[in-house]
Order: structure tokens, then sequence, then C-alpha cells
């Protein structure tokens, strides 16, 4: 199976050799370009890249602008880099079309994660069937979850809940997503769903419920303490 290209895009050498090192070792194929000229230039030469990570403060270019000039070509999914913490950059990456904010210093194994989460996303690596994290194992074929090999009793939305936090590990997730994910859009009630059907997973986790960590005024993340 030929392997994916992602497009790294960083002045800093030593943070893309970095991520580089880390999407090799998950089987990723990385180009490298060091401003943001370069990257839009590579962009459209070389075919089929599947994903670019792009660093907001960069020379001749700077991330926003290589976004903009990309986003009239491509809706290749971006992952923006910043070194700032700024809820406006972060409102105008996805006005942009920047698909995930991810902020520095950053967890590289976290970063490969939310890659291979919005590649799902996007169609271009299949689903697993079979998803394990921290002793949870989810077996999508036969809808089972079982919690250190011992079978747990959920809900269809419960399972599907479940599902969607072990394939976003590492990843914030508002309400409003989790909702549109796990309920298709076909849900009309209150966003406060979520936390209901939170509370009764958490609980039939028992210890292991604490993974699903909650981001107050925003959702949850799914995280396995290590």
């Amino acid at each position: 199976m030929e392997k994916l290209k992602i497009l790294v895009v960083d002045d800093e050498s030593r943070m893309r050799k970095l991520v580089k090192d880390f999407l090799n070792k998950s089987g990723y194929e990385v180009l490298e370009a060091g401003d943001g000229e370069a990257a839009v230039d590579l962009f459209l030469t070389e075919k089929e890249i599947s994903l670019i990570i792009l660093d907001v403060m960069m020379p001749k270019m700077d991330g926003w602008h290589v976004c903009r000039e990309i986003r009239q070509y491509s809706k290749v999914p971006i992952i923006m880099l910043t070194a700032k913490s700024d809820e406006r950059d972060e409102l105008l990456g996805f006005e942009l079309g920047v698909d995930e904010y991810v902020s520095k210093p950053f967890s590289p194994k976290i970063l490969v994660a939310r890659v291979e989460a919005i590649l799902r996303r996007t169609g271009h690596i299949d689903n697993e069937e079979k998803l394990e994290a921290g002793g949870i194992l989810i077996d999508k074929a036969a809808h089972q979850a079982t919690l250190d090999g011992i079978p747990i009793e959920l809900s269809y939305k419960e399972f599907e809940l479940l599902t969607y936090f072990l394939e976003n590990q590492g990843i914030a997730l508002s309400r409003e997503k989790i909702l549109n994910h796990v309920w298709n859009y076909d849900y009309f009630g209150d966003a406060r769903t979520i936390d209901t059907h939170v509370k009764k997973l958490r609980s039939k986790m028992g210890e292991k419920g604490e993974y699903i960590k909650t981001i107050w005024g925003m959702g949850y993340k799914f995280e396995v303490d290590v």
C-alpha cells in the first residue's frame, strides 16, 4: 500500500525533524518546507499530499498567508502549529479552513493521533475494526466493548460515544462536534444530552472513566494517563 504524503512546514529544522521522525515511524511519507513560499510551491508541484502541518510564524510568507493560498486550490486537511495560545488566532485559523489547531509545545504522539483522526475523518485511511487504549478494547464488527478483557454492557449511543473518543485520543472535542458525529446531525435536543451519556458511560467504565476528561465550557477529551 502506498504511503500517504504529509507536508510539514516549519522554519525550525529541529521541529521538522522531530515531527518527521514520529510520522515516519507511523508509516507516513513526509515532505518538508522551511518557509511559506517553499510550502506553496511544493504543494502545487507535488501530487497527492494528504495533509499539511503548518507553522504560523515563518519567514517570507506566514502560515495564515500559506493557508489562504492553498485554500484557493484545495481543501486538503491543515493542522496549524503556533507558539501562541491566543483565542483570536484560533478563530482566524478556523475561518481560513484550518482543521485542527495545536499550540507549542506539544506532544508528538498527540500530534500523530490528531493526524490519524483527521485522515480517518476525511476517508484517507480506513476506520479500524478494533480500537484499543488503556485496557479498553472496542470491536466495531461485533459491536462489543471490553475492559481488561471483561465485556461491558453499553447502549448503542454509549458504544458509539466510546468509539468516537478512542478514535480521537488526545483531541479536545466540543459538545457540538460530538453531537454531530455520534448523533449524525439528526438530534435536535440540547447539547447537554452529551453530559448525560458521558456520566453514564463513565459510571460503567469504573476507574477507566477517568480517561474521559472534562474540558470546562467546551466538551471532553479522551486521554489515557501514562
